[in-house]
């Protein structure tokens, strides 16, 4: 007998909920608003999958050798939203949050279960999207660029529009929420849409 196994996450049967925060977006827009709202959905999906986990929850490690947890996602992506926006596109000279040249993994690997280490994560990532979300809404176009020569912001090497850095950051995310998925059943069961 096969068991079949749903969403448990804002509702029973699959269908969308007035509950769930990513619904309420518009479904109409210019390129900007579009791809804004993709990338909104993406940032509250990690905060949903995340929601009510302990420190020790969140630093649970995948299989072995993965170093792979929530918490390691949680700071991969603060480091991926401020190498994007705020060192490659608005050209800060900003030191990484949770990497460095020896310890190219400290981002998985400095993910402990530790409350404060889970805050700061949470406050780094949060802090690294209202900067990206104002430097968006600010910019004259989504055409503006920025150079990448040594490819340091793993945007292939040279010029990234603002444009293309949206579109790789819809496509970080998405990459990641299967992990976050997979992680998050493998805690608790919970599972969701």
């Amino acid at each position: 007998m096969v068991t079949l196994r749903r969403a448990d996450m804002f509702t029973a049967d699959g269908k969308p909920s007035p509950d769930d925060p990513r619904e309420h977006g518009p479904k109409l827009g210019d390129e900007r608003t579009t791809l804004v709202e993709a990338l909104r959905c993406a940032r509250l999906t990690l905060e949903l999958k995340c929601a009510g986990l302990d420190a020790a929850a969140m630093a649970e490690r995948s299989v072995e050798p993965s170093t792979m947890s929530l918490l390691g996602l949680v700071r991969h992506l603060a480091e991926i939203e401020r190498g994007t926006f705020r060192r490659l596109l608005a050209g800060q000279d900003t030191p990484r949050l949770f990497t460095t040249e020896e310890d190219r993994d400290g981002d998985f690997t400095g993910a402990v279960p530790d409350p404060e280490v889970v805050a700061r994560a949470w406050e780094a990532w949060r802090a690294e999207v209202r900067f990206a979300e104002r430097f968006v809404a600010e910019a004259p176009d989504l055409g503006i660029t920025g150079d990448d020569p040594l490819n340091e912001h793993d945007s292939g090497g040279g010029q990234l529009s603002l444009r293309g850095a949206l579109v790789n950051m819809i496509w970080e995310y998405g990459r990641h929420m299967g992990h976050v998925d997979l992680l998050r059943e493998r805690i608790d069961g919970r599972i969701g849409q």
